[in-house]
């Protein structure tokens, strides 16, 4: 007798074929058979409407610190994600001395808009080493199944101490470096991953130690993967780090490389697409690349107390270190905004913001609620202003208290559709566990599955299944899992094509201390499984429910 059969669903086996009318079942938390006569079972659900594929996987999260405290990784499982891959870009938690926790989280609060207090109240540090890491979790269970990378800039910071945020490794530093990438991966790492973006800056503005490394570490620790016979090197990518020498490094390790974070700027519409071609032509030769492309646009709420979007910017740099007073005569400084507004006026390959003011609005002002819900550049029109100056002066006669929203990338809907339509590209971004404060993109596959299938027809259901299940898992080279076929891992997704999407985002105060967050819901769930377990349902996660996912540790050469 079966566990589950799942009769009359539309199935989707992930595989990018033609979607059938057929009934599915479970025993043992795998998938025992496809259509035809399926025999008894224990539980039996009419899915007559609904769709059934593989759970998403989830390839770009950052539930590093999350997973610690909330074994649930909350939103994404309700979200269908039944897999996600933690420690990309490099911003791992291990390896780290109990000295230098205060120094990582304090990175992270940075860098992926962490809040300190809530990593300081519910970080569980009961590892040092990325074994141990590893074991935590597998102890302590897990809602959905995870892989986790060995992150360079954790490891920079093991072996080098503040040095790493200064200076290229030594010979003997990136041998201890390449011993410690080794036992990760011996430990059942998916990879090793890395960014040289600019925007990745840590506390006070002081680069990731990853952005120190020069191509000479680089080479040497991607080579690792070599030696260990497996894994994905991910890197998340600065203008600086050419596809070229990303194509000498799958070579070199004869591995795949997952390139982030291309996504698509108005203001330099071109540069995306001309880092897509280059990774196609690079596959002509025989190169394994992929771009990792976002579905959603990209928007951050923010103030001025923590403004993530222009961080990046070499003429912020003055301001980064700065608290208090000083802070805000830095940005009534004139030569301060003018410096701003040079850099701005200048093309960039990627930056988050680029002085697109008809997209940044006032969602909150304490002392000028008239300002709400108008953007900057109409108010700049209105008081005869710069556009720059009415956004810093509106900001400091708040107090710095002024809420914003500024859609920054991806927001031309043509062109994010012909990315995600572009062979060398994998949906991928949804950031899920950072940012918290500034967005939520849990939700990536039900926007995908909603809006770019249902509304814009700019995918098929079925290739869309193909791009959040079969593709990822054959990239990162999880086994077993991302399609509907016997033997598999029941990790499933249960939705109404007709109404799936993501809910609109809203704020909460569940992380420790109290600490808000944005979240969303699902719209047009039925259910979600992982490893045969139902653990959300069409009210979202099902309270109580087992902790049924694992830590995924053999993968694929």
């Amino acid at each position: 007798m079966h566990d589950l059969v799942i009769r009359n669903a539309t199935l989707l086996a992930g595989l990018g074929g033609e979607p059938r009318v057929a009934d599915l079942a479970v025993s043992g938390g795998r998938i025992a058979a496809l259509g035809g006569e399926l025999g008894a079972a224990r539980e039996t659900l009419d899915a007559a409407g609904l769709a059934l594929m593989p759970g998403i996987i989830d390839n770009h999260t950052h539930y590093d610190a999350q997973i610690t405290w909330d074994p649930g990784v909350s939103p994404s499982p309700a979200l269908g994600v039944t897999t996600a891959v933690i420690g990309n870009c490099g911003f791992t938690i291990a390896p780290c001395r109990p000295a230098d926790r205060e120094r990582v989280m304090r990175n992270l609060t940075q860098v992926e808009g962490m809040s300190l207090d809530a990593l300081r109240a519910g970080i569980r540090w009961e590892f040092e080493t990325v074994p141990q890491y590893f074991d935590m979790l597998e102890r302590r269970g897990m809602a959905a199944n995870i892989a986790g990378f060995v992150g360079h800039s954790a490891l920079r910071s093991y072996v080098m101490g503040d040095a790493a945020t200064e200076r290229a490794a030594s010979d003997a530093e990136i041998a201890h470096m390449r011993a410690l990438v080794l036992e990760g991966m011996r430990a059942g790492a998916v990879g090793f991953a890395t960014s040289t973006s600019p925007a990745h800056n840590g506390e006070g503005g002081v680069p990731m130690p990853s952005r120190l490394a020069d191509e000479r570490e680089l080479r040497a620790l991607a080579g690792c993967l070599k030696q260990a016979g497996r894994g994905v090197f991910m890197l998340t990518k600065g203008g600086q780090t050419k596809i070229s020498f990303l194509e000498e490094l799958s070579a070199a390790s004869t591995r795949p490389v997952v390139i982030a974070a291309l996504l698509h700027n108005s203001t330099n519409p071109g540069a995306v697409f001309d880092d897509l071609e280059r990774i196609r032509a690079a596959n002509g030769r025989g190169a394994r690349l992929i771009g990792a492309v976002s579905c959603c646009p990209l928007s951050f709420d923010f103030s001025m107390r923590s403004p993530y979007p222009i961080e990046g910017l070499d003429a912020w740099r003055p301001a980064l270190a700065l608290k208090g007073a000083a802070f805000k005569a830095k940005l009534a400084e004139r030569a301060f905004r003018d410096a701003i507004r040079t850099e701005l006026a200048r093309p960039a390959h990627f930056r988050l913001f680029n002085g697109e003011w008809a997209k940044l609005t006032v969602v909150e002002s304490p002392r000028h609620p008239e300002t709400e819900q108008h953007d900057i550049a109409s108010l700049a029109a209105q008081c005869g202003k710069d556009p720059l100056d009415c956004w810093f002066d509106l900001a400091l006669a708040d107090d710095l208290a002024t809420v914003f929203v500024a859609l920054t990338l991806n927001s031309d809907e043509r062109a994010v559709g012909e990315m995600l339509r572009h062979p060398a590209s994998m949906v991928s971004l949804s950031d899920a566990g950072a940012h918290l404060t500034f967005f939520n993109d849990a939700g990536f596959g039900l926007h995908l599955l909603g809006h770019w299938v249902r509304e814009r027809g700019v995918l098929t259901l079925a290739e869309a299944a193909r791009q959040l299940c079969a593709l990822p898992a054959a990239v990162f080279g999880i086994r077993g899992r991302g399609r509907l076929e016997p033997g598999y891992a029941a990790d499933l997704l249960l939705f109404d094509p007709a109404t799936v999407g993501r809910g609109p985002k809203r704020r909460v105060f569940d992380l420790p201390g109290g600490a808000p967050r944005l979240t969303t819901s699902a719209i047009g769930v039925h259910g979600v499984w992982v490893n045969g377990v139902r653990i959300a349902d069409a009210h979202g996660a099902i309270e109580g429910a087992p902790v049924a996912g694992r830590l995924l540790r053999d993968f694929d050469a």
